[in-house]
């Protein structure tokens, strides 16, 4: 088993709790992980982008140059990395913030309107958890059940009250993917 993708959007938009919940799953689950963040200057609004990789054996690098998948969460990422993903991948748009038609042949694009979906679960700060669920739904990278076993050890307890919600929307995503 490899999977490996790049979550990629806005500082405060929870593209690195994203990649470390995604990695923490992928430990959970027994497999090697590697998450390598990257962003601007900027502590909020600026650049923000991770890849992780979940694999069954070692992982030689954390360095990526055609991830097997995108998630974006706004359109300038959209923008920037779908050229990058290998062809047969996917890309996982938020539909709520990216408004041009995203089109590379050989990509299967899942088209999300997370804001929207977060918004209708009580928080729009689940945004990334809707996208991270469709993406799991997809690669079967890690479990649902190790994801929430995640969030309950790394969210801060002034964050616990926000499990249900992240849950809920992590589950709708999930629910998305056919």
């Amino acid at each position: 088993m490899y999977n490996d993708v790049l979550v990629a959007g806005l500082g405060g938009q929870g593209v690195m709790l994203t990649g470390k919940l995604l990695a923490w799953a992928g430990m959970l689950d027994g497999s090697h992980v590697t998450c390598f963040p990257a962003y601007g200057a900027e502590m909020r609004g600026g650049t923000a982008n991770c890849t992780v990789i979940i694999s069954g054996d070692e992982i030689g690098s954390p360095v990526v140059d055609r991830p097997a998948a995108l998630i974006a969460l706004n359109q300038a990422s959209a923008d920037k990395f779908t050229t990058k993903v290998a062809r047969g991948g996917a890309v996982f748009l938020n539909t709520s913030l990216v408004k041009t038609e995203i089109k590379k042949p050989g990509l299967k694009i899942f088209k999300i309107p997370a804001n929207e979906i977060a918004a209708g679960l009580g928080s729009v700060r689940a945004v990334n958890m809707v996208m991270l669920g469709a993406y799991l739904k997809y690669s079967g990278a890690a479990s649902l059940k190790s994801v929430a076993k995640a969030m309950d050890e790394n969210l801060s307890a002034r964050n616990k009250h926000l499990l249900s919600v992240n849950m809920a929307a992590l589950e709708k995503g999930f629910s998305m993917v056919a």
